[in-house]
């Protein structure tokens, strides 16, 4: 890959969902190319440990601050805090979410249709909204916005009506953000993850339902190689942007009929 030319150094860097799985990858990953990271989830005790883990291991301080991205009052405080405490937001990586249960769609219940789209949709929503205006009052103005898409932005797996449609409103949200940002040096892009190794994909190794019917193992890759793509879309120039990037397990059956 080309170097970026972009400092990192004394920039604030937000990763929802922080405190593990990708999350926590990429706040690794960020923290090591020089970034102050702020890592935010709702469980305060699995961040604590993590941002120490983090702080320890790439020789930068990892904060924290928690946060239910689903609810508006918890969402402003979070940045009210962060603008508190670092005066800034140069970069916002919406990565926080939830899967649903792999049921008929019948079966979805009215309450986990809700829990999916606050976490995974509602969330990047509220989020960004409050990046903009962080970002467009800063000086110098502007930061970069992330977005977690997930290959669900583009092609559902059986029986995840819930994720499926919140990925693909992503893709909706990502495009929008990058252009009513686009006059305030604000880009944003989305990375689409197939199969990065996590708690979420633990089972591919014994067999998903596949869209034939059957059941199959699926490979994993280390989400290090996701962190690596994050790291280098944030660094590069703000008059730069990768709208969209898919990073996946080559052999998956991803590309190609189901």
């Amino acid at each position: 890959m080309t170097e970026t030319t972009n400092s990192t150094s004394g920039k604030i860097a937000l990763v929802t969902g922080g405190g593990t799985g990708v999350g926590k990858s990429v706040a690794r990953a960020l923290s090591s190319a020089g970034w102050h990271v702020v890592i935010t989830g709702r469980r305060e005790a699995v961040l604590a440990a993590t941002a120490e883990e983090l702080s320890t291991e790439t020789g930068n301080k990892v904060s924290w601050l928690s946060c239910d991205v689903g609810d508006e009052t918890s969402v402003k405080t979070l940045f009210a805090n962060l603008a508190d405490e670092f005066g800034r937001l140069d970069l916002l990586v919406n990565n926080a979410g939830i899967g649903n249960s792999p049921v008929p769609l019948e079966d979805i219940s009215f309450q986990e249709w809700s829990n999916v789209v606050a976490a995974n949709l509602t969330g990047a929503f509220l989020c960004t909204q409050q990046a903009f205006r962080l970002m467009k009052a800063q000086d110098p103005k502007g930061g970069r916005i992330i977005n977690n898409g997930s290959i669900s932005a583009t092609t559902p797996r059986p029986n995840s009506a819930p994720y499926t449609a919140t990925k693909h409103a992503i893709t909706g949200l990502t495009k929008s953000t990058a252009l009513d940002g686009r006059a305030f040096d604000i880009a944003c892009g989305q990375i689409d993850i197939g199969n990065a190794a996590s708690d979420m994909t633990a089972r591919m190794s014994g067999g998903v339902p596949q869209a034939n019917g059957e059941l199959a193992p699926e490979p994993t890759i280390s989400p290090a190689h996701v962190a690596d793509a994050v790291v280098y879309m944030a660094g590069l120039p703000l008059d730069a942007n990768i709208l969209t990037l898919t990073v996946m397990a080559t052999k998956m059956p991803f590309v190609g009929r189901g």
